[in-house]
């Protein structure tokens, strides 16, 4: 594989963690059975189902976009509680191999721990020979795969690639260097899926964006332009949707969910960090429905 230059990391380990360790038994109030903790995908407006039903649909579309459901290695980038992992080997392809091997990169404690213990209260589930999964607390910055994998997937990581006070060229340098990496490490004619936030409104200071750094001080997000640039000759972009009312419809129910077990939530993590989900949810989904945030979904194909 050939040699990247190093990256600056973007959000530090420990900044990653004040956010996702802040406790399995919280997100569990108000996320959805799956723990999924990104925008979900409805079939339409018009489309009633539950936010569980929405999040299973995304997770199909990154399975069968990124080849997942049909290769027998898997790379997530910011694998979260280990959701799409779990379904790429429950879920395959007609006539697909079983999945031999997935990878699961966090920078979370507490959503490496759920996820190893989910994996292996799942593992008779997956067929015999079982895979081997690895959940790792490694940086893509770090990542070095003994060999190259069929399909990546990367969900709600992007967005904590680098720092509010990087300039365009060096956050274009960054995100290019993530993609020189994932080409490395993908089969030949592979593909990824990449799911991120990013900047609608052209205004980088306008007012989605404090809210956002309240609660990711250290992570900034990207702009479609970047993203294009930094992958021109190493991906092909086949596939890209903006899905911001997903993410908007994502954020309202959660905002509920929370405000229905806010009891529990304020005795498990207290009333000011209470407040401060209450306020970034809220805002969010306000930041999805005026256009000043976009949700963002790429299929890649290795060049």
């Amino acid at each position: 594989m050939n040699e990247t230059k190093a990256a600056d990391p973007g959000a530090s380990p420990a900044a990653i963690r004040a956010h996702y360790d802040v406790g399995n038994s919280f997100y569990r109030l108000w996320l959805d059975e799956t723990m999924t903790y990104s925008a979900a995908m409805w079939r339409d407006e018009q489309d009633t189902g539950s936010l569980a039903d929405a999040q299973r649909r995304k997770i199909a579309w990154h399975l069968r976009h990124s080849g997942a459901d049909r290769v027998d290695a898997v790379l997530d980038v910011g694998c979260g509680w280990g959701g799409m992992l779990r379904a790429a080997a429950a879920t395959r392809a007609e006539g697909a191999p079983a999945l031999a091997h997935g990878v699961g990169l966090t920078l979370s404690d507490a959503q490496a721990d759920l996820a190893r213990d989910a994996i292996a209260r799942d593992l008779p589930n997956f067929g015999s020979p079982p895979p081997r999964f690895d959940i790792r607390l490694e940086s893509w910055v770090d990542h070095k795969p003994a060999e190259p994998y069929g399909a990546i997937v990367s969900i709600g990581a992007f967005e904590h690639f680098t720092k509010p006070d990087d300039e365009s060229e060096a956050k274009i340098a960054i995100y290019r260097d993530f993609f020189s990496r994932c080409r490395d490490w993908l089969k030949p004619d592979a593909c990824m899926t990449l799911q991120t936030i990013a900047y609608g409104d052209p205004n980088p200071d306008a007012a989605a964006v404090p809210f956002m750094r309240d609660i990711f001080p250290d992570s900034d997000l990207p702009r479609v332009r970047d993203i294009l640039t930094a992958t021109d000759d190493l991906f092909e972009v086949e596939r890209l949707r903006n899905d911001r009312v997903d993410y908007a419809r994502t954020c309202d129910i959660w905002a509920k969910n929370l405000r229905t077990h806010r009891a529990k939530a304020v005795e498990l993590v207290g009333i000011e960090q209470t407040k401060r989900y209450e306020r970034y949810l809220k805002f969010s989904g306000w930041g999805f429905w005026s256009n000043r945030l976009h949700l963002l979904r790429f299929r890649l194909k290795r060049r």
